[in-house]
C-alpha cells in the first residue's frame, strides 16, 4: 500500500497553466503506474493520464492530449500533472492513484490521494 499527498490545485483563469504534484510514501514507488483522475461537479471520476513506473509509457484522456503532460521524479517518489491552457471544463478535484498497470478505469487502482480542487474561471 502507498499513501498519496496532492498538491498546487487552486484557482486560475482559463489559458493558464498550473502543475499538480502528488507526493508518494514507501520505498516501493517505481514499481507502481501512477495516474491522475478528475471529478467535476455533479460528474462521475475520469482518467486524466496515467504513467508506467519507469515513466517512459504514458496514456492521456483525449480531453486533455496535447494540454497536459504527466511525469514523474522516481528519486522524489513524486508525480506531475502539468496543465497547460486550462480550460473551465477542466474545473474538477483531481486525485492521483496508484495501481499495478497502465489502466484508465478506477477499479485497477487500488490507492488514492484525496484529492486537489483545481477551478479554472472563464
Amino acid at each position: 500500500q502507498v499513501q498519496l499527498v496532492e498538491s498546487g490545485g487552486g484557482l486560475v483563469q482559463a489559458g493558464d497553466s498550473l502543475r499538480l504534484s502528488c507526493a508518494a510514501s514507501g520505498r516501493t514507488f517505481k514499481s507502481y503506474v501512477m495516474a491522475w483522475f478528475r471529478q467535476g461537479p455533479g460528474k462521475e471520476r475520469e482518467f486524466v493520464a496515467t504513467i508506467s513506473g519507469s515513466g517512459v509509457n504514458t496514456r492521456y484522456a483525449d480531453s486533455v492530449k496535447g494540454r497536459f503532460t504527466i511525469s514523474r521524479d522516481n528519486a522524489k517518489s513524486t508525480v506531475y500533472l502539468q496543465m497547460n491552457s486550462l480550460k473551465p471544463e477542466d474545473t474538477a478535484v483531481y486525485y492521483c492513484a496508484a495501481g499495478p498497470s497502465l489502466s484508465s478505469y478506477t477499479n485497477e487502482y487500488q490507492d488514492w490521494g484525496q484529492g486537489t480542487q483545481v477551478t479554472v474561471s472563464s
